[in-house]
């Protein structure tokens, strides 16, 4: 016997599904549809953030400027709350497991990877302003590192904020 076509959102909303599913098979269904997308995320952080450990000791560091050698504190903060939130999911399910909490470890861990992406966001920024200083000496960086701020937030937030608008309007009508 299965339920509705509807589900509920990670914003308490209702979501068509279009699948004939009980809300056990939803939640293993969202589950493993995230893992996929955080073995994604946390690859190209665990990349970023090896790179980041790393310069510090080469031996141009000690040449940095205080403002970049700034720039390099807060990228690895930023880099370091990355990999939190993108591994706090795997900690999320793990300490939930066999608890009948499916449904919420989902949404949570759900919040969780969003939070990771948009920090993800901020620390490619810093990583990219710090290395187009060091390799430019002038403010073409800032403007780079805008252009390509501008591009990745609309491949990671509008473009799909922008179908999600397109999908709810289609509905409506």
């Amino acid at each position: 016997m299965s339920e509705s076509r509807t589900e509920r959102d990670d914003h308490g909303r209702d979501a068509p599904t279009g699948r004939d599913e009980t809300a056990d098979e939803r939640a293993d269904r969202r589950w493993t549809d995230l893992l996929q997308e955080l073995r994604v995320a946390q690859t190209g952080v665990q990349i970023l953030f090896g790179f980041l450990l790393a310069v510090v000791f080469q031996p141009r560091f000690a040449t940095l400027s205080d403002t970049d050698r700034t720039i390099y504190v807060v990228t690895v903060l930023l880099g370091s709350a990355t990999a939190a939130a993108l591994i706090g999911p795997v900690s999320y399910h793990r300490l939930l497991t066999g608890r009948h909490l499916k449904a919420q470890t989902v949404v949570w861990a759900s919040r969780l990877t969003v939070l990771g992406l948009v920090l993800l966001f901020c620390t490619m920024c810093s990583a990219l302003l710090l290395i187009l200083r060091v390799a430019l000496h002038n403010m073409l960086s800032l403007w780079l590192v805008g252009g390509m701020a501008l591009w990745s937030f609309g491949c990671w937030f509008v473009f799909p904020a922008w179908a999600l608008a397109r999908s709810a309007a289609e509905r409506r009508e």
